[in-house]
């Protein structure tokens, strides 16, 4: 896993969702442990999609649960 990747996907979440990063791993469930509701998902999608040039179809969205299912997504697309 790429740690440049997990760590700009740690940040955004942080920010985005008030938590703290270090409580943020690649296991943390993007839901559950953090109560990210669908749009806040659509959210971080759209801006991750943007921010690493990576087209993300709407079908591989409902496949990511944990951090890192986005970044595995992620690193096998750049």
């Amino acid at each position: 896993m790429d740690s440049e990747v997990f760590a700009r996907i740690r940040d955004y979440l942080a920010d985005q969702l008030e938590v703290e990063p270090e409580k943020i791993t690649p296991d943390s469930d993007i839901v559950n442990d953090f109560g990210a509701d669908s749009l806040d998902v659509i959210d971080m999608i759209t801006t991750l999609s943007d921010e690493f040039g990576v087209e993300i179809p709407d079908e591989d969205i409902e496949t990511f649960h944990t951090v890192g299912d986005v970044v595995n997504y992620l690193e096998d697309r750049m």
